[in-house]
């Protein structure tokens, strides 16, 4: 009997989840990084990262299969051009968290309903073609973009602070966990949720690492949480690579 893989992209299991706010969390730390502690600026963090986003999403769809370097390398650009993007938004064009974080949901909901109004689907499980991991990579470069807002807002408009925000949010992955695993309610609404909720989550994690105490953080800086976070990717990619290759080896051999 064979075991049913995915094409191009991973499998959604705890390591996905794992690998996710661990990209997230660097995504937030990196891109501040890079446009503050660097002083760069969001507009060529922006640039830098939304070149290196473009050129590796190139690289993926001329792929074949799943290649999980590849697709974390594009998915961590994704998330530090995410980052530049809503500050950029919230902070230069004056819009504020509450105003950027409504347009955003906008357009994730008019890219979402264009991907499944082509596609009959917006199920992340079975990405098989390149013009569906389009939308599905669009789609995941909003919402990167929309969880920095909304973890601005939560720890700022909302008055949460960094801690306590991402507790806020930890407690409604929770639940989220408990829908899937306990109801019947739709396993792909479950999933865009938790994606969205995992990158304010990663957002309010990577600013109270970043931040000076006298703004809630704990001041370990930009330079060093980003290496931290980059050294666990790393290894977290390595695993999941492993394991690929291993469901490749049983997929052959049934």
């Amino acid at each position: 009997m064979k075991v049913a893989v995915k094409d191009r992209v991973p499998h959604i299991i705890f390591l996905y989840w794992v690998i996710k706010i661990v990209s997230t969390t660097l995504g937030e730390t990196g891109a501040d990084m890079f446009s503050m502690t660097f002083n760069l600026g969001y507009g060529t963090t922006i640039a830098i990262f939304m070149s290196l986003f473009l050129l590796l999403l190139l690289i993926k769809l001329l792929l074949k299969g799943y290649h999980p370097l590849i697709y974390w390398m594009t998915f961590t650009a994704s998330a530090i051009a995410g980052t530049a993007i809503s500050d950029y938004i919230d902070r230069t064009l004056g819009l504020g968290y509450a105003a950027g974080s409504a347009v955003l949901i906008v357009l994730l909901l008019i890219v979402l309903a264009l991907w499944h109004k082509k596609e009959r689907s917006i199920n992340v499980e079975y990405i098989t073609t390149p013009s569906v991991e389009i939308f599905y990579w669009i789609a995941f470069l909003i919402a990167n973009t929309l969880g920095t807002a909304a973890g601005d807002f939560i720890a700022d408009n909302l008055g949460l602070g960094f801690q306590n925000g991402a507790i806020l949010i930890t407690g409604l992955l929770v639940v989220i966990a408990l829908l899937h695993f306990f109801t019947k309610i739709s396993g792909t609404l479950l999933f865009w949720l938790a994606f969205v909720l995992t990158r304010p989550f990663g957002a309010t994690f990577g600013d109270f690492l970043t931040k000076p105490i006298a703004k809630g953080g704990v001041n370990f800086g930009t330079v060093v949480s980003s290496i931290f976070f980059g050294t666990v990717l790393i290894f977290a990619i390595a695993k999941e690579t492993r394991l690929e290759k291993e469901r490749a080896e049983v997929s052959s051999a049934g």
